[in-house]
């Protein structure tokens, strides 16, 4: 059975989305996976879009929340506002709560990816902040480390302007490896351990502490099981 990868982002003039289209390209390297691309709702007007100067949406479909659940591992892109992930980005997140609830997303491995317009825009505190958004989910978070650069926590890129300025080469190809690498653990059995949580029992009203003890156990046999320049 195919490992289904999503890539889900937001972008208002087109960044990335260019990022994004190199992230499937690099899920879509690894055997066994099938990746599509998605965008999350946009939250201002026509008018509003008109005036900041932004284009028309590309042809992408639009995920709701529930089709998150469908994934076993999910790329988030991003642009930043003020340091932090766009507020298109964040309502989409916000309307989730049904998932949570569920815990439908708790154990799914999923990366980031993000644009800023000037140096020192919030190429860190973007991801930081972001990861909160993971860990309610109970999402196993995968950073590109130092794998690919200087890029800790996720490929990032710095773009000035309306859309006119697009990634170079070398930003493209380390978005690609950022997928094979997220897809790479994603296709290993142990890794995907979301499937355990989405019986009737959890989440309970009491505390199930027997869940921690399972946890620790499923992420231990996944470490074992990953390739050195993996773990």
């Amino acid at each position: 059975m195919a490992v289904k990868i999503y890539v889900v982002y937001y972008s208002m003039y087109g960044h990335v989305g260019k990022l994004a289209e190199e992230i499937k390209k690099g899920a879509l390297s690894v055997e066994g996976v099938e990746a599509k691309i998605w965008q999350v709702p946009e939250i201002l007007s026509e008018e509003v879009l008109g005036k900041m100067g932004a284009p028309p949406k590309p042809d992408v479909p639009v995920i709701t929340p529930q089709e998150l659940a469908e994934a076993d591992g999910i790329l988030f892109g991003f642009p930043t506002r003020f340091g932090m992930m766009a507020a298109q980005m964040k309502a989409f997140f916000d309307a989730t709560g049904g998932l949570w609830r569920e815990q439908s997303l708790a154990g799914k491995p999923a990366g980031m990816f993000f644009s800023t317009g000037t140096q020192g825009g919030g190429q860190e505190t973007t991801p930081l902040t972001a990861i909160t958004q993971l860990t309610h989910h109970g999402m196993v978070f995968v950073p590109v480390g130092y794998t690919f650069g200087a890029k800790l926590f996720g490929m990032d890129q710095v773009q000035g302007g309306a859309g006119a300025r697009l990634p170079p080469g070398e930003i493209l190809r380390g978005h690609r490896q950022e997928a094979q690498g997220l897809c790479l653990i994603c296709t290993y059995p142990s890794v995907r351990y979301h499937k355990t949580f989405t019986d009737s029992s959890y989440p309970s009203p009491s505390i199930d502490w027997s869940v921690f003890s399972r946890g620790a156990s499923m992420l231990c046999s996944s470490l074992v099981l990953l390739p050195y320049e993996f773990r």
